[in-house]
């Protein structure tokens, strides 16, 4: 989020939340795919990384859908991670890691609600929200 925080000071498109999302989507598919190694690795014919790289690939082009041009400004960042992350957690439900599904579960939530009440002061600050409107 301190990355995403960096980012909204210079005005990227790219904000905290979309960061800490991905951040935590990479985070879910290499803990799913390394217990997936150590349970499958000894089956004969089967490379248990195959099924992780293509979700990860599958998904990553329906995110790269969401993301579109408006007005000069790239919207829908945010729901790509969103997207990205919430596929590591059905990943992880699929097979059988109940608990870490449940754990990213809620820090996606968390993310999607809370993070908003430290990206406004910045967003005011630079200029992106003005509440002179409101």
């Amino acid at each position: 989020m301190f990355i995403g925080a960096e980012r909204l000071m210079v005005k990227e498109a790219a904000g905290m939340k979309t960061h800490a999302l991905v951040s935590l989507g990479a985070a879910v598919f290499v803990i799913v795919s390394e217990a997936m190694v150590q349970k499958y690795a000894s089956l004969p014919g089967l490379n248990p990384t195959m099924i992780p790289a293509q979700i990860i690939v599958g998904i990553g082009f329906l995110g790269a859908g969401s993301i579109i041009l408006r007005d000069s400004r790239l919207v829908g960042l945010t729901t790509a991670g969103g997207l990205w992350v919430t596929a590591g957690i059905g990943m992880a439900a699929g097979f059988g890691y109940f608990s870490l599904a449940l754990i990213a579960t809620v820090l996606v939530f968390l993310i999607l609600t809370v993070v908003n009440i430290f990206e406004r002061p910045i967003r005011k600050i630079t200029g992106e929200i003005d509440d002179s409107k409101n």
